[in-house]
């Protein structure tokens, strides 16, 4: 029994050691920007948004024991967490809404009316093409642009080598650049 009591009180010293030497303000500060972002680009919706954002810092310092710094970084363990709350939401909200970037159409940015229409139609446009992806690469698009990771990053998250995420990317940026021009016609 002593023996079992002496590796609890190392493991909780353990624990609260590594939890002691990360910085979860400076973390906080430092990815609210991209999950935000993130759930604002699947999501279009800047209030949706900002909840899933607070869900999913809540789930991770529920959680912050369960981090591993030997098992990646604490970006990699928290867009694990924030795809995780974006997929039970999507799952108790059924169909499963095509990628939204009205937040983006509705911003007013002082341009010529002409210049305005045209940028619209260009959204419209954009928000076509990304919902004619399949779902593993809209996935992509959405780490990569909406939640400005790194290909190391994505790599980490979907278990993909961050070459494969590269190649993968470029070829949809391609198909996509190739649709826009198609559509034109």
């Amino acid at each position: 029994m002593q023996i079992r009591a002496a590796l609890v009180r190392r493991t909780q010293a353990t624990v609260t050691t590594e939890m002691a030497a990360i910085d979860w303000a400076a973390i906080y500060a430092d990815q609210l920007p991209r999950v935000y972002n993130y759930f604002r680009f699947r999501t279009g919706d800047n209030g949706l948004a900002e909840d899933l954002t607070a869900a999913t810092f809540e789930k991770a310092w529920r959680v912050r024991a369960q981090y591993r710094e030997d098992r990646g970084t604490v970006s990699t363990w928290l867009f694990t967490i924030t795809r995780s709350v974006a997929a039970s939401h999507f799952r108790r909200r059924r169909p499963v809404p095509n990628l939204s970037l009205a937040w983006a159409a509705g911003a007013y940015d002082h341009r010529a009316i002409p210049e305005e229409v045209q940028h619209r139609g260009d959204l419209a446009r954009l928000h076509t093409l990304l919902a004619r992806l399949p779902e593993r690469e809209r996935e992509l698009i959405e780490l990569k642009y909406g939640a400005a990771l790194t290909n190391r990053a994505i790599a980490g998250l979907l278990g993909m080598s961050e070459s494969n995420v590269g190649t993968t990317l470029h070829r949809i940026v391609h198909r996509l650049g190739r649709d826009w021009e198609e559509q034109e016609r």
